[in-house]
């Protein structure tokens, strides 16, 4: 059985930024708008993290099932790397999913019953991204999603559990969080893309090829910030971002420079530091 360290490892804590900053946008929106509920932006956050982990460790199964983690670089992988059978993953997975849906219920029950069926397809996309028989993950529709959920979604709908409402400053706020949470994807793919393509996993990365992955990476990084400068139109406190655009360029420098594999891997890092820093500063422009 893998250790607490290995499941801890397994969850792949450093990449959980992507699923606690949009909720602190979406509060920091609530906040701007004058009706922040804080017993709800916790929940809402319990609801992200859970999902991400489940995630997370739904991917580790089928992944490792398959064989596609079979001399992957980068975080460990429990099942690939045989630190625990298949089916405790995967049961670690739908447990996951089964608290994010105990407390998604709590908010469906004071916000609207329509969330339930945006909960129920936040779990099936965090299921069929690489589970299923035809899992959407292996034909480059992975970035999309994320940008749906992790971007769009988890903004929108932290927003919309406080507010009772959806608002434009919602859904503009979640497309640069989007982007810089599908970086995070785009640099992950771009190291494994002889991995993927050997084991006929087709992500973006492989369907794209090298050059294009390179430059969508680097768009995914510099484009937030731009987006942001059209929404300081309103909320001219937003620029407060551009602080943190100076923390994009080594990466940029490193993925354009043509750095592969285990070198690409203080780009994933750094990645999730912008979008903490990212994330902190566009919520105090909301606030302020």
């Amino acid at each position: 059985m893998a250790t607490t360290t290995q499941w801890i490892a397994g969850a792949r804590p450093r990449t959980l930024s992507a699923s606690a900053v949009p909720v602190v946008i979406g509060t920091g929106v609530a906040v701007a708008e004058g009706h922040p509920v804080w017993w709800r932006a916790v929940l809402a956050l319990l609801v992200s993290l859970l999902l991400q982990i489940g995630c997370n460790y739904a991917n580790d199964y089928s992944d490792g099932i398959r064989g596609t983690d079979d001399g992957r670089v980068g975080p460990m992988r429990l099942v690939g790397s045989g630190a625990a059978p298949p089916r405790t993953v995967k049961l670690a997975a739908f447990a996951c999913f089964g608290v994010a849906a105990v407390a998604g219920l709590v908010l469906v029950a004071v916000a609207g019953w329509w969330l339930l069926l945006v909960g129920a397809a936040a779990i099936a996309a965090a299921w069929f991204y690489t589970g299923g028989s035809k899992p959407y993950g292996y034909r480059a529709l992975g970035e999309v999603s994320v940008f749906v959920f992790f971007g769009l979604v988890a903004v929108v709908g932290t927003a919309y559990v406080q507010t009772g409402h959806l608002t434009w400053l919602a859904i503009g706020s979640g497309v640069p969080i989007g982007l810089l949470i599908v970086a995070l994807l785009v640099v992950n793919n771009l190291r494994d893309i002889p991995t993927d393509a050997e084991s006929g996993k087709r992500t973006l990365g492989v369907v794209l090829g090298e050059p294009r992955t390179r430059a969508l990476y680097i768009a995914c990084l510099l484009v937030p910030f731009a987006v942001t400068v059209v929404l300081a139109v309103v909320h001219p406190w937003l620029l407060l971002v551009l602080v943190a655009l100076p923390l994009a360029l080594p990466s940029v420098r490193q993925v354009a420079s043509g750095a592969t594999g285990p070198a690409l891997i203080p780009a994933l890092g750094a990645t999730g530091k912008l979008q903490i820093a990212f994330g902190v500063l566009f919520t105090i422009g909301l606030v302020v």
